[in-house]
């Protein structure tokens, strides 16, 4: 096989599974590690994909990358509708009076779930957030009391951040913390490229009752910039498809509940 055609085939596998290891791609392609750390130098000059350790992830997988909101409100969106069909499920089974909802696509995609869920409940639901447009969405609801948590906005999130948002939520001791992530590693944990929110969701992480991370199947194995919670921090993970390999064994050792939609 000629090296274009390969390296293009690895590139396609890169695509496709998110992050791909040297040894891996030996074996695929009964080539050397020397042969496959060559391609991948080539392909990473050319701006297809990013070198990691043992590996290489798609180029937009870099640490600090970060798409907007309304971006991500379109992307995986069937994914994101049954994960969200899930976390809400995990409210009524828990009988929860209070939740905090971080900001992100995939929470507000929860948010959605309790429009109309409570007008007839009997029993008021508490609902905190850091999130504009959650916020929003909420505000009018019956059978809901939404509390919006203060500080600087950040643009490309709607979150608020900064020590005012952090001190906020470290007063709460809500029953539930439904916590968005760019990255769930084996070793990491769980992260998010920006530094303010991180710390932001580090102290959701730590208010909590009980922390239940959203996440579909790309945010697995993967390392962004900024750790806000160790795998032994979580309760649940509610994700589009079941994690396997090192990830699966990390979960289980930690004693995270993996619930699959």
């Amino acid at each position: 096989m000629f090296a274009e055609e390969r390296q293009r085939l690895v590139a396609a596998r890169v695509a496709e599974a998110g992050r791909v290891s040297v040894t891996e791609l030996a074996d695929r392609f009964s080539v050397t590690t020397e042969t496959v750390r060559r391609d991948l130098a080539a392909l990473e000059a050319a701006g297809v994909l990013r070198r990691v350790h043992g590996g290489a992830v798609p180029a937009d997988r870099a640490s600090t990358a970060e798409t907007a909101l309304f971006e991500r409100q379109v992307q995986n969106l069937a994914e994101k509708q049954r994960m969200a069909d899930a976390a809400a499920a995990l409210i009524t089974s828990s009988r929860a009076g209070s939740i905090l909802l971080d900001a992100g696509s995939s929470t507000e995609a929860i948010a959605e779930r309790l429009l109309g869920s409570r007008a007839d409940n009997g029993r008021e639901l508490v609902v905190m957030t850091n999130a504009l447009p959650i916020a929003d969405k909420l505000a009018a609801e019956p059978g809901l009391a939404v509390h919006l948590l203060g500080g600087r906005i950040r643009p490309v999130t709607r979150a608020a951040v900064g020590q005012a948002t952090i001190d906020a939520v470290e007063r709460l001791r809500p029953d539930l913390a439904f916590v968005g992530a760019n990255g769930v590693h084996p070793a990491f944990g769980i992260s998010t490229p920006d530094a303010e929110e991180a710390a932001v969701k580090a102290a959701f992480v730590r208010s909590a009752r009980r922390v239940v991370v959203i996440a579909d199947h790309t945010k697995f194995n993967v390392e962004t910039l900024v750790q806000f919670g160790r795998l032994d921090q979580l309760d649940t993970l509610v994700t589009d498809r079941a994690p396997e390999g090192d990830l699966a064994a990390a979960l289980a050792e930690a004693g995270v509940e993996v619930v699959t939609s």
